[in-house]
């Protein structure tokens, strides 16, 4: 809920003060006595509910009066977008080497391995692609469609963020197989441009599709594809569990990303390859790939209200009016 006029609503705070500015000076006496002694038998009258209850009646309306003079609605939003016509699917690499930690890989100050990074990345990537259909697939040993081409891009975001590593067979990398994978989902989609980002920290060791004849294929099919190595060049630790004192131990191994390969796939289908060794190469990657893949799209919003405010005159009129009920029959003042 929200208030067209919010400002209106300082008027309150005026309402306390006014109170007790009224109650300070008291009510004009209804007759004069030249001496109290004459009324000296009554004074030790009590003051009836009535003088508590009707003064707070009429504030509680005037208060609610104010609430209605600044407007309150319910605001409800739509935005329609017209889909650019770029058509993009993500083939994200879950083999165990993903868990490694770099040295340049870190989120929030903290390290990280290389899936947690590679995922924070996508999501400020696919955040910014709000006119493009998007698809997820995860592969290790296997490939695997998480999410299909949509523009559904919260259920994207959910679906990656439970993505990790463990839910498919670890043990492999069949980037051949992802890329026919994220190839077969874009195939035959009607768009402007059909793009892939495939990104792997290893070599092809699994799978039934050779790297390259999967390129040859996503060329024959117009569907570029950008790769990204994923790692520091030498050696990266995985963890491999915690010491006595809650110490993580690590297992040191050497990096493994094929990028003559990941290279040939890239220039045989019009991409681009790229080395990813920090968060901040990462980022600069996705800037780099959503600069060249950019395209207009149509996006039109749309506001309603649901005005509230008689929520508040109609109790308000009717606190009012009970107030005035009760002032001239059961707590008439007299005279």
């Amino acid at each position: 809920m929200t208030f067209a006029h919010p400002y209106l609503l300082l008027l309150l705070l005026l309402l306390p003060v006014l109170a007790w500015f009224k109650g300070k000076r008291g009510r004009q006496p209804a007759f004069l006595y030249s001496s109290v002694q004459l009324v000296k038998g009554i004074i030790g009258i009590t003051r009836s509910s009535a003088g508590n209850i009707l003064p707070k009646l009429r504030w509680l309306a005037l208060a609610l009066f104010i609430c209605a003079l600044a407007q309150p609605r319910f605001t409800h939003s739509e935005t329609k977008v017209n889909a650019s016509g770029v058509d993009i699917v993500i083939a994200l690499d879950l083999s165990g080497s993903m868990a490694a930690e770099d040295e340049g890989f870190t989120l929030n100050g903290q390290q990280a391995n290389r899936v947690i990074i590679a995922k924070d990345v996508l999501k400020k990537f696919i955040n910014k692609r709000f006119s493009d259909r998007l698809g997820l697939v995860v592969f290790a040993s296997q490939a695997f469609v998480a999410v299909p081409p949509t523009l559904d891009h919260d259920f994207l975001l959910q679906n990656l963020e439970r993505m990790e590593i463990g839910v498919i067979n670890q043990n492999q990398t069949a980037i051949g197989s992802a890329l026919a994978t994220a190839m077969n989902r874009l195939r035959d989609l009607k768009s402007k441009s059909k793009i892939v980002i495939l990104m792997t920290d290893g070599q092809n060791n699994a799978g039934k599709v050779p790297p390259l004849t999967a390129a040859d294929a996503a060329e024959a099919l117009g569907i570029k594809v950008y790769t990204i190595g994923v790692g520091g060049r030498g050696v990266a630790k995985i963890p491999v569990g915690t010491d006595m004192f809650g110490q993580k131990m690590y297992q040191q191994i050497p990096a493994d990303v094929d990028e003559k390969t990941l290279t040939a796939i890239a220039d045989k289908t019009g991409g681009k390859y790229y080395r990813a060794d920090s968060t901040d190469t990462l980022q600069k990657i996705y800037a780099d790939i959503d600069r060249l893949e950019k395209t207009d799209a149509e996006v039109k919003k749309f506001t309603y209200y649901q005005e509230l405010y008689s929520w508040a005159i109609v109790p308000g009129m009717f606190l009012l009016l009970l107030e005035t009920i009760l002032s001239h029959t059961i707590w008439r003042k007299l005279p």
